[in-house]
């Protein structure tokens, strides 16, 4: 009962915004760099730890940056992490279990695998602590606007408690349930990205290849059905031909895979795009953005 009313008056305090958390963040990256600084600018205590140093330390103006996972446990009351790959988010997570305080409430914004997300918050349970799955969509634009769209699993009770500080850097944010279904919402997010990329590469394609102009054909497209985030934003990466990531191509093709390994049914054109990441992968354009998927088309993709 004491548990219940401690959690209400966070609550309350927080979204009067009269009451500073402890904040740790592991990760700075493409979206944890820009999150971190809406944490800050909300009034809030940040801590900040990412393998390579120098990453986090370009966070040293609004974040205290710890030296190991350690010593940003001992600060945070609270503590975030957006990551690489599911290995990444476990090794993490256990590192976190073996020093944080008492019901700290951990959550993970990487795009990780389901069964992951509910097996953590089961360890998370046993040790005192508060796993939830939290990814979000909205790629570098929607981290620095504030306007990501996260998806929450985990127990409600934490979900309200946290809500207050996603508002910071979130501005559609629903709680999915159980632990795993923010992930699992998440992959199916992904899937609908891989049909209107694929969609908006193929059409740039089309036009290009006869010739078309396509600073006209896309004003077209954007005032009609064919208008989409897709087209909008990677379609105009593709004509410009720039080709800087706002999202990996490495990490959509491992979101892909944990979609279709974790689907009960084939995802026929989630694995055709998947193995058209693949080549591109193959072809060391890991580390492109996803609108470098037009690049699949072209015969000199070898050598590009």
């Amino acid at each position: 009962m004491k548990y219940i009313l401690h959690i209400k008056n966070i609550i309350t305090t927080i979204k009067k915004k009269r009451y500073e958390m402890n904040i740790g963040l592991i990760g700075t990256g493409i979206m944890g760099s820009p999150i971190v600084r809406h944490l800050a600018e909300a009034g809030h205590t940040l801590t900040v730890y990412n393998r390579t140093r120098e990453k986090a330390e370009k966070l040293s103006d609004v974040a205290y940056v710890a030296s190991t996972i350690e010593e940003l446990t001992q600060k945070s009351d609270i503590i975030f992490m957006i990551v690489g790959y599911p290995k990444d988010v476990e090794t993490v997570a256990l590192e976190i279990f073996k020093t944080a305080r008492l019901n700290t409430i951990i959550v993970d914004m990487t795009t990780s695998s389901p069964s992951l997300a509910a097996y953590l918050y089961d360890i998370a349970k046993e040790k005192g602590l508060h796993m939830m799955d939290a990814p979000v969509t909205g790629g570098e634009v929607g981290a620095i606007a504030g306007t990501l769209s996260i998806m929450v699993g985990g127990d409600e009770t934490n979900f309200d408690i946290i809500s207050p500080l996603l508002e910071t850097f979130g501005k559609t944010i629903q709680y999915m349930g159980k632990a795993g279904n923010g992930q699992r919402t998440k992959l199916a997010n992904q899937i609908a990205i891989a049909g209107a990329l694929a969609g908006t590469v193929e059409s740039l394609y089309y036009a290009n290849s006869l010739n078309l102009d396509l600073s006209k054909a896309f004003d077209i497209f954007m005032g009609g059905s064919a208008s989409s985030t897709q087209m909008k934003t990677n379609g105009l990466h593709m004509i410009n031909k720039y080709y800087e990531p706002g999202f990996y191509i490495k990490h959509f093709l491992k979101d892909l895979n944990l979609a279709i390994e974790s689907s009960v049914k084939h995802l026929e054109v989630t694995v055709k795009v998947r193995d058209m990441l693949e080549v591109l992968v193959d072809n060391h354009h890991e580390n492109k953005g996803t609108q470098a998927l037009i690049l699949y088309y072209l015969d000199n993709l070898a050598i590009l």
